[in-house]
Formats: C-alpha cells, sequence, structure tokens
C-alpha cells in the first residue's frame, strides 16, 4: 500500500530522473527498441529469439552510446578521461540499454506463457508509445503548459512512433 512515507522517497527519486540527462538516453533507447519491435514483428523469429534481439540491440545500443561518448569528449577536450569519468559514462550509458531493453519484457513474459507473442508484440509496441508521449507530456508541464498544451506536445512528440506503428499495420 502506498503511504505518503513511501511515495515521498519515489517521488524524489522521479524528480531527480527527470531532471537528469537520462530522460533523453531513455526516449532515445525507448525509440530505437520500439523500431526494432515493429520491425520484427513482419517476420516474427521465436520468442526467446525475439526477447535475444532486443536485450543484444539494447546493449550494443548501450555500448555505441558509451563509445560515442567517449571519443568525443577525449577529442573535443584534448586529453584522455578518468576512472570516475567512465564509469559516469558507462552509468549513462544504461539509461539508453534501459529504454532499447524495456520490450523484452514482454517476449520474456510470453516465454513464461503468460500471453501469445502477437500480444507481447503488441503490448511492446503500445507501451513503448504511451513512454515516448508521457515523457513528453511531463517535460511540457514542467516547462510551464498548461494539461491541453502538454497534451497537444505530448501527442506531436509521439508522432513518430505512432507514424512507425500505423505504417507497419497498413503494410502487415
Amino acid at each position: 500500500m502506498l503511504t505518503p512515507m513511501t511515495v515521498a522517497p519515489l517521488w524524489r527519486v522521479v524528480e531527480a530522473h527527470l531532471g537528469s540527462r537520462d530522460v533523453a538516453r531513455v526516449i532515445y533507447g525507448a525509440i530505437i527498441g520500439l523500431a526494432l519491435v515493429v520491425a520484427l514483428e513482419n517476420h516474427p523469429p521465436t520468442i526467446a529469439q525475439t526477447a535475444a534481439a532486443v536485450v543484444a540491440t539494447a546493449l550494443a545500443v548501450g555500448l555505441a552510446e558509451m563509445y560515442s561518448e567517449f571519443v568525443g569528449t577525449e577529442a573535443r577536450e584534448r586529453r584522455h578521461l578518468r576512472g570516475g569519468e567512465l564509469r559516469a559514462l558507462a552509468a549513462d550509458s544504461l539509461a539508453v540499454t534501459f529504454g532499447a531493453a524495456f520490450p523484452a519484457l514482454f517476449f520474456v513474459l510470453a516465454a513464461i506463457g503468460l500471453f501469445e507473442l502477437d500480444t507481447a508484440f503488441t503490448l511492446a509496441k503500445w507501451t513503448g508509445l504511451g513512454l515516448i508521449c508521457a515523457y513528453g507530456f511531463v517535460a511540457a508541464r514542467l516547462a510551464g503548459s498548461g494539461p491541453g498544451g502538454a497534451l497537444l506536445h505530448a501527442l506531436a512528440l509521439g508522432f513518430v512512433g505512432g507514424a512507425l506503428i500505423a505504417l507497419k499495420a497498413l503494410l502487415h
């Protein structure tokens, strides 16, 4: 049960997350995960192969994020990075990895028999789009928009993900 004592620490974590660069990284990862899920759905591999493909892609994207930031920082600052900076880059890349890997959850749940592969694809697509829109809504509210303006902002930012899903549905 949620009480004021349990909600306050959780809210602090959410506020810290929303004030960090992790938001952009999670959204970036979510868009990559969503694009992969939509691409795989046309000719789906097995449930386990789908989960593995999503996780492997997420790891590759996270490592690419870390590598590009490493090289970019050394080139921009004309110096080698220190241990603490490398750990910070690794931590930053986890947000991208999480966003891209999130759809794998639905395929793991399908693998243990909670639902069918088609349902896993549907949940992965729509929760990914929902996440992208939710971040857009919260960002607009934090930037000072009213609820209506924030909703329009969220819809505009979710348009790319929605267009991807709609295009796939029309071609299927």
